[in-house]
């Protein structure tokens, strides 16, 4: 047969005080409770495997402790890294984090909101793939957008142009004149902006190629390997995604092209992955726990402004440092 749950009254009568006291001990006041009896309590909650009910504690106070995260795409390491950083985030405020995965569409995205408010959550954070429609809007609860969001929209980002500026820079240092920059297959959200940021930087010369493909390693392992074939690949290359430049190096690789001497590479991610290709990746990293952590104060603190974080420049092997 299977064993009763405890019970805050059953936590009261082995500590040897009230359920108020009890209750205090578990949710940390409203009131203070001398440390000898907490200790007790806890001694005892420890003894019966008492475990709060947040179903009782979200009737009582019309919370229920926990907060929703979407993300653009679950299967992507930035973004995995990214809700790492806004779940540690979250839990400092004591909030348990429901996780949903819109896989870049939009429609999933508003499907994942729709369920996590019925669920009443506290918060939801999105860090969203394209510029959807503001669901801070129509969600009734607090919300907050990271990596990107709708204009107007809270959102804690990087600053992007910034980061594209300092690749190109750094490539122009190593010589190169030519900087091609690798898109996605359109220029929705923060690619967007990281694109006509290298634009702008590589404005007046003619042999700055814009490329294409999707964010997947296999799309631009494959492209690399036409543009190879074809005689037409730079010979510096920004691109928008980790993902892409890993797929890069790979195509490179099976086509016999050296790196960073034939082809010099910086990524404007900088997940924890890129430290560990063949070669190194040199990249503009994303301040990801800053990005967590400012997304979390907008989302409890209306004072809290949003913020515009630098990207850091880590110098590998693939843009010939090291």
């Amino acid at each position: 047969m299977r064993k009763r749950p405890s019970t805050l009254a059953d936590v009261a009568r082995r500590a040897g005080t009230s359920t108020a006291v009890v209750s205090y001990v578990m949710n940390n006041g409203p009131r203070p409770v001398a440390a000898a009896t907490r200790e007790r309590v806890l001694a005892a909650a420890a003894e019966l495997g008492y475990r709060p009910n947040r179903i009782a504690r979200a009737l009582r106070s019309r919370t229920t402790g926990v907060a929703g995260l979407v993300l653009a795409d679950a299967s992507n390491p930035y973004f995995g890294a990214l809700a790492r950083h806004v779940e540690r985030a979250l839990d400092g405020r004591d909030l348990l984090t429901l996780v949903g995965n819109a896989g870049y569409s939009a429609q999933r995205q508003r499907h994942l909101v729709e369920r996590f408010l019925a669920a009443q959550v506290d918060g939801l954070v999105i860090v969203s793939a394209d510029f959807a429609d503001d669901v801070a809007e129509v969600a009734g609860v607090p919300a907050v957008y990271v990596h990107h969001g709708p204009p107007g929209a809270p959102v804690a980002a990087a600053d992007n142009q910034d980061a594209v500026r300092e690749a190109v820079a750094h490539l122009r240092g190593h010589g190169h004149r030519h900087i091609a920059f690798l898109s996605g297959p359109d220029d929705e959200g923060p690619v967007g902006v990281r694109r006509a940021a290298w634009q702008a930087a590589v404005a007046g010369d003619p042999g700055a190629e814009l490329l294409r493909c999707d964010y997947s390693r296999a799309a631009a392992d494959a492209l690399t390997r036409r543009l190879a074939d074809a005689g037409t690949l730079p010979h510096a290359l920004v691109t928008a995604t980790d993902e892409q430049a890993i797929g890069v190096l790979s195509g490179a690789w099976a086509r016999g092209l050296a790196v960073p001497d034939r082809l010099a590479v910086i990524s404007l991610d900088g997940t924890p992955e890129s430290a560990h290709t063949a070669p190194a990746l040199t990249v503009t990293e994303q301040p990801l726990q800053a990005m967590a952590q400012q997304a979390v104060a907008l989302l409890f603190d209306e004072a809290a402004a949003p913020l515009a974080a630098r990207a850091t420049l880590i110098p590998r092997r693939s843009c010939g440092c090291g």
